[in-house]
Formats: structure tokens, C-alpha cells, sequence
């Protein structure tokens, strides 16, 4: 039982790396779909994000590192990596999804 649920887990997981690295070739290779400007956030924060979340995920730490006697500046250091990875995976996916639905119609 343990080894089907890892294999559902690793299934996920190549599906949702395959599915970000996509929404990258999607940002980089045609035209945006949405506003310039989020583009742009997106094609400078997008390489970022997969290093960060590569490092996270090899090493096993909490998202979001949070103690309560992080001063101010530790807790932006934190938090500021964490929340433009989350926003460029929106953008992204919205901007692949934008993309297919127009290839559609």
C-alpha cells in the first residue's frame, strides 16, 4: 500500500513540474496574454521560483519559515521569495490557460 501511494504522489508531482515547465516554454517562446507589465514580472521572477521551490523541496523546509522572534527584516527575507514564487505560478498558469483557451476558439 505504501508503494502505491508514493507512486500516486510522484505522478502528481511529474504532473504539476510538467505542467509549471510548460507555462514557462508558453511565457517565454509567445505572446502574453495578459498585461505587460505581469508579463514581465512573470519572465524575471519565473527562473527564480524553480530554484527556490527546487531548494525547498530537496530540503524539506517549511514554505514559509516563520518564528516569532524573526525580527522585521527576516520575516520580509521570508515571506517576499515565497509570495512572488505564488503570484508568478499564477500568472503563469492563468497565462497558459489563456493561451489554450484561445488556441481553442
Amino acid at each position: 500500500m505504501g508503494s502505491k501511494n508514493k507512486n500516486i504522489i510522484i505522478v502528481k508531482r511529474l504532473f504539476i513540474w510538467i505542467l509549471y515547465l510548460y507555462a514557462g516554454f508558453i511565457l517565454y517562446a509567445k505572446k502574453g496574454y495578459l498585461f505587460p507589465f505581469i508579463i514581465t514580472f512573470a519572465k524575471v521572477i519565473y527562473p527564480l521560483s524553480i530554484f527556490w521551490l527546487q531548494i525547498r523541496i530537496k530540503t524539506k523546509d517549511n514554505f514559509l519559515p516563520i518564528d516569532e522572534t524573526m525580527r522585521t527584516s527576516q520575516l520580509w527575507f521570508n515571506i517576499l521569495p515565497v509570495l512572488a514564487s505564488f503570484i508568478t505560478v499564477i500568472i503563469t498558469i492563468l497565462n497558459v490557460f489563456l493561451y489554450l483557451t484561445y488556441k481553442l476558439i
